[in-house]
């Protein structure tokens, strides 16, 4: 079976989950040859540092804005989907088996803090309060599956608090550091277990995005969630908060939908080409970025969107703006280092 490596890219290819992963929850990553040119999925800032993750447990810091990367003491060998920082020190991160990792000296070394073996476990413990027969029944399924539900995407609001979402519906979080875990999937609106692509925090303002037009809102810091009405029924890969009532959502077919009024109403914007978006970031401005399948850079503003003027890049998995105006762009072929954009939403 082909491997699955970037979860986002493959479900608008129409393709499957990957198959399990329980040995390599306990295997710890191998040291790779050429870390820097692998498949990587997720990027995040910790103070002047730069962490990417990817395949294979693979996690790669660099302190001299992307020139060189080493690679990080990994405890599992399974695909790493996103990466969240709190500060220099402290961050997180998701991956496939429901894992979710976190470091405490700034993406050098990392814990794992849950997978999926203890995530079905407390699935099963909520069905055995709730009384559902039918909740108990998949529960019983879901201990009985493996660890073979990813975790794609996650927030980080402080040092000791997370939020972390992935696939049917998962949704979990954390307010000590990772000791313990609240199952957040009992407080959204998603009776079919809709799999879960991304999540945004703004304050106390979450907002999740999702499969089938899967848009839920919490204003109280994901104590509670409110389902929002789709502008359209495709799989949302990503999303951006540019303000307390402004959402911007992409994802398959070169979808990308914006609303103004906390998500009241929707109007498209017309995208340069039909590839399923698969990451996005703000900008300093309030701008933000999309990056596509198709090796594309996205410039958008308040009504339009814009192809950035750069050499042919591979299919691109995440944006990440760092000091000086340049990106990182990750992709399946590894990390890319891109000019300051100005204004205008082209390289200077």
């Amino acid at each position: 079976m082909k491997r699955r490596v970037l979860l986002a890219v493959l479900a608008a290819c129409g393709q499957a989950w990957s198959s399990p992963v329980g040995p390599a929850l306990d295997r710890p990553a191998v040291s790779a040859r050429a870390p820097s040119h692998a498949v990587l999925l997720g990027a995040a800032r910790a103070a002047n540092r730069w962490v990417a993750v990817g395949e294979r447990g693979l996690v790669l810091t660099s302190d001299d804005r992307g020139q060189s990367w080493r690679q990080s003491q990994v405890p599992v060998s399974v695909t790493l989907t996103a990466v969240a920082f709190s500060g220099a020190q402290r961050g997180y991160a998701t991956g496939h088996g429901g894992t979710v990792l976190g470091s405490s000296d700034g993406g050098l070394t990392w814990t794992r803090l849950l997978d999926g073996r203890g995530i079905a476990l407390m699935v099963r413990e909520a069905a055995g309060r709730s009384g559902d027969e039918s909740r108990r029944k998949a529960a019983e399924r879901m201990v009985a599956d493996g660890p073979d539900k990813p975790l794609l995407d996650l927030v980080v609001s402080s040092p000791t608090e997370a939020f972390v979402v992935g696939a049917y519906g998962l949704a979990l979080a954390t307010s000590d550091g990772g000791k313990t875990w609240s199952l957040a999937s009992e407080r959204l609106d998603n009776p079919k277990g809709l799999h879960l692509y991304a999540v945004r925090r703004r304050d106390q303002l979450i907002v999740i995005a999702g499969e089938q037009g899967m848009l839920l809102r919490s204003e109280n810091g994901g104590r509670s969630f409110r389902r929002l009405a789709a502008p359209y029924q495709g799989s949302f890969f990503t999303l951006e908060l540019p303000s307390a009532t402004d959402i911007v959502t992409a994802g398959m077919r070169g979808n990308v939908w914006r609303s103004t009024d906390a998500g009241a109403n929707w109007h498209q914007l017309p995208a340069p080409g039909p590839a399923a978006i698969t990451g996005s970031s703000l900008q300093p401005d309030g701008s933000f970025i999309l990056a596509s399948q198709a090796g594309q850079l996205i410039a958008g503003t308040g009504t339009s969107l814009e192809a950035l003027k750069l050499a042919p890049l591979p299919p691109l998995t995440s944006i990440l703006p760092v000091p000086g105006g340049q990106m990182l762009a990750l992709s399946v072929q590894g990390v890319h280092v891109l000019p300051s954009v100005a204004a205008s939403g082209n390289p200077k």
